[in-house]
């Protein structure tokens, strides 16, 4: 029961937070209702994953009587698979590995971008600078999507992540117990880690894609959705993305709210680092950066590293559909 009235209680917060910054308002009254009132969104513990999860509310509000948030034994592993098989509808994730299933024709759209770069190079002190990596020791979780992010940031300094350097699948716990102890070179961390290693003060931060550039410049963590449930509720799609950015800018405007509701939610337990994630990664730049350019970018990265076969104009053709994120930037306040 405690826990319902939190939920509840943390639900009226975030609408009324959102209500107080001028980002919520009602649907369009032109606007038909969703064509179906179910969506099911990809559950995974990953802390930057934030405005999907802080987006029920809004999702209800939309006219969404069935939110579901589906999470599955395999984890990482499956995010693609289970989007692309209709067995979630969208999820918020990691655009680069997403650009690599595109490529192999599974049936997913690129819809937005949620926030730009929540990843971390961490790495022993005998690491200095990014090339330094070549012939190290780098922790890769199976199933990650920081391998593929990783060896499109080596292809951009002209290291080749199939020669140059050693992958090495670690649990996320594990690696930064072997950074630790110096056992490996540098761990490519996501949220929490990254929040945990400089807690412990684990090794130093190589390359922040939140700060440093030219990865600060794209988007890190995109919208997707599965083909077939675009293409069929495009008005239920239209909804969903207008809750999913609104949660954006609440992520970057109420870092506090946010952080306590996702464990009050039991997306974490973790209170201080769901805070300092709210507050290390750049929410709230949906409108100012170009998915588009995201797009391009990384596939010119994976077709350097010979992870893609695709150009990035047949990415674009193929897996995007920026239509309704068009639509939303003249619907939306400011």
């Amino acid at each position: 029961m405690n826990q319902s009235r939190r939920r509840c209680a943390g639900g009226l917060a975030l609408l009324g937070a959102g209500s107080a910054l001028g980002l919520w308002s009602p649907p369009a009254a032109a606007e038909p209702p969703p064509e179906t009132t179910k969506v099911r969104l990809y559950k995974f513990p990953g802390l930057c994953l934030a405005p999907q999860y802080v987006a029920e509310d809004l999702l209800r509000a939309e006219g969404f009587t069935d939110v579901q948030y589906l999470d599955f034994p395999e984890g990482a592993v499956g995010v693609h698979e289970r989007v692309g098989s209709s067995a979630v509808d969208f999820t918020q994730w990691y655009g680069v590995p997403f650009i690599e299933e595109i490529d192999k024709g599974r049936p997913i759209v690129l819809l937005a971008g949620v926030h730009i770069g929540c990843t971390e190079l961490f790495a022993t002190e005998r690491i200095r600078a990014f090339r330094d990596l070549k012939g190290k020791t780098v922790a890769v979780a199976v199933g990650s999507p920081a391998q593929s992010i990783l060896a499109a940031m080596l292809a951009y300094v002209g290291l080749d992540h199939r020669k140059d350097l050693t992958f090495a699948p670690h649990s996320p716990a594990e690696s930064v117990r072997l950074l630790a102890e110096a056992k490996i070179d540098a761990f490519l961390a996501t949220p929490p880690w990254g929040q945990e290693l400089r807690a412990k003060k684990i090794g130093h931060t190589i390359v922040n894609t939140a700060v440093d550039r030219p990865w600060s410049q794209y988007f890190c963590c995109m919208f997707i959705g599965n083909t077939e449930y675009v293409r069929k509720y495009p008005v239920a799609t239209k909804r969903v993305l207008r809750a999913i950015l609104k949660a954006d800018q609440i992520c970057a405007l109420e870092p506090e709210r946010v952080a306590r509701t996702m464990v009050d939610r039991g997306f974490t337990k973790n209170y201080e680092h769901a805070l300092q994630t709210m507050r290390d990664v750049p929410y709230g730049k949906w409108r100012q950066y170009d998915p588009e350019d995201m797009v391009r970018f990384y596939a010119l990265r994976l077709r350097e590293a010979g992870l893609i076969k695709a150009t990035p104009q047949k990415i674009l053709a193929d897996g995007t559909d920026w239509r309704f994120l068009n639509e939303l930037k003249k619907e939306l306040k400011g």
